[in-house]
Parts: structure tokens; C-alpha cells; sequence
């Protein structure tokens, strides 16, 4: 007697899902079909074919719309020392914080300073000034070019 061969058993065969997304090129290979396959004495209504290439063209557009706004969402998760590189070299205004606390000192104390550098801590960007000091950048109050 044969024996059958296990790995023909349906069991070991990829199951493929299908997709209930319609991209463009199965909208006009769909489109084709119907245009191809209709009928010569009763041919396709032309408002329909009209209001279906208005469908495709509302598509394209979208999916354009989609790769945009993709596109401008990667560039709005650049890296925050490249996002903040352009105050090197400028001067900044902060309020005096105690470095213990962490608090702002009372009376408030606006203190300025020039940025060498910027580094980035836990996904934030970290300005490193002249006098030493590191600063979030939502510490910044103002910032100006350097008086010289």
C-alpha cells in the first residue's frame, strides 16, 4: 500500500488571507474587465464609466495625499538635536533653577547665555550654554542673536 507523502497534507499549505483593500491597480484591472467583458448591444451607461473614473481619480488622490502626509510625519520625528541645531551660536534667556530641586529660584532670575551645543537626554533636546549650564529647551524665554 502507498503512503501519502505528509507534507501534501492541506494542513501544511500557507493559508493566504485575503485583503479587503482595493488598491488602484485593482481598481482599473476591475475597470478593464467590466470594459472589456460588456455587453456590444447594451454597453456600459456612460454617466457610470464617468462616475467611475471619478472614483479612480478620488483614489489616486488620496493614496498622493496619504504618501504626503506620511512623508511630513517621518520629517516631524527627526532627531531633536537636529531639530534644535540652528540655536547654536545664539543667545538664550532662562529663569535661574536650583540645581538640588530643580525648582525655579524666587524671585525669578533671568539668567543669558550662549549655546555651544546641543545633545539630547531621554529623547529630549538638552542646550548646553557657555556658562556650563544645561537647559531643557521648554526652559527657553527668549532667544536672540549675541549681543557682541
Amino acid at each position: 500500500m502507498l503512503k501519502i507523502d505528509p507534507s501534501y497534507y492541506l494542513s501544511n499549505v500557507e493559508k493566504r488571507q485575503p485583503s479587503s483593500d482595493l488598491g488602484k491597480d485593482e481598481f482599473l484591472q476591475l475597470l478593464m474587465a467590466q470594459i472589456k467583458n460588456q455587453d456590444p448591444l447594451d454597453p456600459m451607461d456612460d454617466k457610470e464609466f464617468i462616475s467611475q473614473m471619478s472614483t479612480f481619480s478620488s483614489l489616486e488622490q488620496m493614496m498622493n495625499m496619504n504618501e504626503s502626509i506620511t512623508k511630513l510625519v517621518s520629517n516631524q520625528m527627526m532627531s531633536p538635536v537636529i531639530q534644535y541645531s540652528h540655536l547654536i551660536g545664539k543667545e538664550v534667556s532662562y529663569y535661574a533653577v536650583d540645581e538640588e530641586t530643580g525648582e525655579v529660584l524666587e524671585p525669578k532670575e533671568v539668567n543669558k547665555s550662549s549655546v555651544v551645543a546641543i545633545s539630547e537626554k531621554e529623547g529630549y533636546a538638552v542646550i548646553e550654554l557657555e556658562n556650563n549650564q544645561k537647559i531643557y529647551t521648554d526652559e527657553v524665554l527668549k532667544i536672540q542673536e549675541p549681543n557682541n
